[in-house]
């Protein structure tokens, strides 16, 4: 079929509503949500091949949300799986959420409610396909469902490249692509979250002591990092906030109290090296996550009762 875009012409709700047609008639019933954008484009391409939906989408920020008014009781059984080419969207379903950056991949059961918040201009390979295509037992397929699948290792170093070069070869395989294409690409992708499931139930069977050591390892090893966030550390680590929540409330923490008690410990270590004195104190805070210098003084100050400049001051 030729590529679908957006009128030129047009105000940008005309427009969104032109986007949610197209993907609505090519993939499944949905909504589409405006962002800050006042010029949305975007762009569809889409192939069937066997039983297998393929398209490549490019578009501005936007999110899609299909709830339980667009699925109808007789809804076929169909899965869908997003590879991010480029920037990065935030997917939502069941109690799941998972941030799924370039080079990742979800999957996601379109029988049931799902919202995919695209925040950056991106473009994306979405594979549609019947459930029984997947090779997996459905604890498995429940494990893997609303989750980030990394390809940077193992058997994701072979799956990428594949579904990168089905993204550049649309126009090839309208004309040359055969069943037994989308059955191998599927049955590859299939393996791939078979790997996936494998080191969740691995997970799961070490217990929450050795899930909670590598939560904590995670965050310690990203505490510079301002954005980190309940959010993000929960899809890393395949569970759900909630869970994270407890996971961290054993240990006698929320998550927000223990990153802001490790960076202030790191910021005092700081104050206290002559080595950094040439640091400004809102940049010794900036190196720990602080993005405010107002917001780290005032903690700084509630957390061991003088201001950083104070504490730097007191060592000399």
């Amino acid at each position: 079929m030729p590529r679908i875009t957006t009128p030129s012409e047009g105000t940008a709700t005309e427009r969104l509503d032109c986007w949610r047609d197209a993907v609505s008639r090519n993939l499944v019933p949905l909504e589409v949500r405006p962002r800050e954008s006042a010029d949305f484009r975007a762009s569809l391409h889409a192939v069937r091949v066997g039983q297998v939906q393929m398209s490549v989408i490019s578009a501005e920020p936007h999110s899609i949300a299909r709830t339980r008014r667009h699925i109808a009781s007789d809804a076929p059984d169909l899965f869908q799986l997003t590879v991010q080419l480029t920037g990065q969207g935030v997917l939502t379903q069941r109690d799941r959420q998972a941030a799924v950056g370039p080079g990742e991949l979800v999957v996601y059961d379109t029988r049931r409610p799902f919202t995919y918040d695209l925040h950056q201009t991106h473009t994306g390979l979405v594979l549609m396909f019947p459930r029984t295509m997947l090779p997996l037992a459905e604890r498995d397929l429940l494990r893997v469902t609303a989750t980030p699948v990394p390809c940077h290792d193992g058997l994701g170093q072979v799956v990428l490249p594949l579904l990168h070069g089905l993204a550049r070869q649309m126009e090839h395989l309208e004309s040359r692509g055969t069943p037994r294409l989308a059955d191998n690409v599927i049955d590859l992708v299939g393996t791939l979250l078979v790997e996936h499931a494998g080191g969740d139930r691995r997970a799961e069977e070490a217990g929450p002591a050795l899930l909670t050591e590598r939560v904590l390892g995670y965050m310690e090893q990203r505490l510079a990092d301002p954005g980190l966030s309940p959010e993000g550390i929960a899809a890393a680590h395949r569970i759900s906030r909630r869970y994270l929540y407890k996971l961290l409330a054993a240990q006698g923490y929320t998550v927000a109290g223990w990153i802001r008690e490790q960076r202030l410990a790191r910021c005092r270590r700081d104050l206290a090296d002559p080595t950094l004195d040439h640091l400004p104190v809102g940049a010794v805070g900036g190196r720990w996550g602080f993005a405010d210098p107002a917001h780290f003084s005032h903690a700084f100050k509630a957390a061991y009762g003088m201001s950083p400049r104070e504490a730097r001051a007191a060592r000399r």
